[in-house]
């Protein structure tokens, strides 16, 4: 049976309970839950115990996402907090693995120190900018480390999602970073929108080994100046999955040249399709999915 999952950026503007609600009438087998929703909810004073009953027939597939995952100083135990709170939700729910992502997560950040207009007193956050290649993984290789003991003493995995904007973005980074970690619970969320965008290739997929690979998001996006743009995911990622440039069904079958078996989960940022009919949106993509992997 193909397993596909749906991201809740799929229902873009749904909340925790419509959007398991419509995860389960559109077919699709799991769910991945990603943060700003579920803090919301559980902010809103819904206690963690309330999701499991609401998610009965629908795996929990996994969860999302820790962000600027390189924070230093007094920022990191913040870090480590986050990933605590995170790891204990998706014991409770049942998600495997818990997801982390490269930063800053702002691309604006990043757009004005290229541009060199990022003053020293700017107090945006700017993760490891300005350091060199190896120093940048190195100190997400410690971060990501502490992280995955966290989440091991939990029975639970990490996958890593370096975001295309971001100094550390490539698919040889997250190996690198994996590697340096040392840490057997850490693989890759291979999105198909960050590795197309930044320049990552199908044969870097194909020989990636199957374990690593821990969740595939079917992403699309648009055309880009690879060279002189910073990606920017209002604009690169605002379009419905499978109207985009990036050629989906050559990303499915590297992906499945290593012998994948997991799941595959649609994720999308598209302004029209998020001001559409939740239920429809989200199984047009479910279907579109289905052929794509199957």
């Amino acid at each position: 049976m193909t397993k596909i999952s749906m991201n809740v950026t799929t229902t873009f503007h749904g909340n925790v309970v419509n959007d398991i609600a419509v995860a389960k009438a559109a077919g699709y087998g799991g769910i991945e839950l990603q943060s700003p929703k579920l803090y919301r909810y559980l902010d809103a004073g819904f206690p963690v115990d309330s999701l499991p009953p609401l998610l009965e027939g629908l795996e929990v597939t996994g969860l999302g996402a820790v962000l600027d995952i390189e924070r230093r100083g007094r920022e990191r135990e913040d870090f480590i907090a986050e990933v605590e709170r995170m790891a204990d939700i998706a014991v409770v729910v049942g998600a495997p693995i818990v997801q982390l992502c490269t930063g800053p997560v702002d691309w604006n950040v990043v757009k004005d120190f290229r541009a060199g207009s990022l003053a020293a007193d700017d107090p945006r956050y700017r993760g490891t900018l300005g350091l060199d290649e190896d120093e940048a993984i190195e100190v997400l290789a410690a971060n990501v480390r502490e992280a995955a003991d966290v989440a091991g003493a939990r029975g639970l995995d990490l996958y890593l999602e370096p975001l295309a904007w971001s100094n550390v973005n490539r698919h040889r980074h997250s190996l690198e970073i994996i590697e340096r970690a040392g840490r057997e619970n850490v693989g890759i969320a291979l999105d198909t929108w960050h590795y197309w965008t930044v320049g990552d290739t199908l044969e870097e997929v194909a020989a990636t080994p199957k374990e690593l690979i821990k969740a595939v998001h079917i992403s699309d996006g648009l055309d880009l100046d690879r060279a002189n743009d910073v990606p920017d995911q209002s604009v690169h990622r605002n379009v419905v999955i499978g109207g985009g440039a990036i050629p989906l069904q050559e990303w499915v079958d590297a992906v499945k040249t290593t012998g994948y078996d997991g799941w595959w989960v649609s994720e999308m940022f598209s302004d029209k399709a998020n001001e559409h009919d939740f239920l429809k949106v989200a199984t047009t993509m479910r279907n579109l999915l289905d052929i794509l992997v199957s």
